[in-house]
């Protein structure tokens, strides 16, 4: 299943015997699923089922849902003129006329009053069934762009956890030179005091501090946390962002750590390298559905 990123947009136009309609819809990153409506007045009708074939096409993300409408000549249709209403006028206004000479009766007026002008009634059912069928259109580029995108998110997850796994490599494979360099510590520092201490004074003072300083766990929690992301989240794809932001939050904490244990320059360079790349994969999530 595709990883979907929240931030897309999509665009349709269509030209109508009624009409030229155009959909557009646009998204951004939002914690839950919301949908925002702006609708010509004589399809506000429409909001609910439109708010449901969202519903079941997505699950988080704000969406911006705008549908405009030109070429209103054709949406109102064939103009008819109400002949027997218009002759009432006439005939009313001439008595009037009679009454008052110097009055003229003006066509347009008549025009304007109400009833003479008549639209043709159009087949509302017929627009609202175009309409929803170029909105499924619409939502399926929608939900594309938001696939293409998430392809790009995922790749870039994917360089950055193969990062990590490098910094992982280089620590594992520091450690043994850290703990030499420690033991040669001790000594001279044993040596300096001029104290008589046994060898197993020492093996024990080395243990002590290899416990201090090991990092074998955290390293092996990293490796682990690579593969459920990696191995386990991204493969099987889906709305799987508040999953991946959880396991940040578990990188950073064996990063944090790591880097507190670190007494090498090495060490040190690397422990702040995983958290650099931790937080790049955090910004790139956060647009993850």
């Amino acid at each position: 299943m595709a990883i979907h990123s929240m931030t897309a947009f999509a665009r349709r136009e269509k030209k109508s015997e009624w009409g030229t309609f155009t959909w557009e819809v646009r998204s951004v990153n939002q914690r839950y699923l919301e949908t925002y409506f702006r609708l010509p007045e004589q399809f506000r009708g429409l909001e609910a089922v439109l708010r449901e074939k969202v519903r079941q096409a997505m699950q988080r993300g704000k969406l911006e849902i705008n549908l405009r409408i030109t070429d209103t000549d054709k949406s109102v249709g064939n103009l008819t003129l109400n002949q027997n209403l218009v002759a009432q006028l006439c005939k009313h206004a001439q008595q009037i006329q009679q009454q008052l000479p110097d009055s003229q009766i003006n066509p347009v007026d008549i025009m304007r009053w109400p009833g003479v002008m008549q639209a043709e009634e159009q087949d509302v059912d017929a627009q609202q069934a175009e309409l929803l069928a170029e909105f499924d259109l619409t939502i399926q580029d929608f939900l594309a762009a938001r696939a293409s995108e998430g392809a790009n998110l995922k790749a870039l997850i994917e360089q950055r956890l193969t990062g990590i796994a490098e910094q992982v490599e280089i620590v594992r494979g520091e450690m043994p030179e850290v703990l030499k360099w420690q033991r040669e510590r001790l000594e001279t520092k044993l040596a300096d005091l001029k104290e008589q201490v046994d060898e197993t004074r020492i093996e024990q003072e080395l243990i002590m501090l290899a416990q201090r300083i090991d990092v074998a766990e955290e390293l092996d929690r990293l490796d682990s946390h690579i593969k459920e992301t990696s191995g386990k989240i991204l493969k099987k794809g889906g709305a799987c962002g508040r999953r991946l932001d959880f396991m940040m939050q578990e990188f950073n904490r064996e990063a944090n750590t790591l880097a507190s244990k670190s007494i090498n320059t090495t060490v040190t360079n690397a422990a702040v390298e995983v958290k650099v790349l931790i937080e790049q994969m955090r910004e790139q999530i956060q647009n993850i559905e």
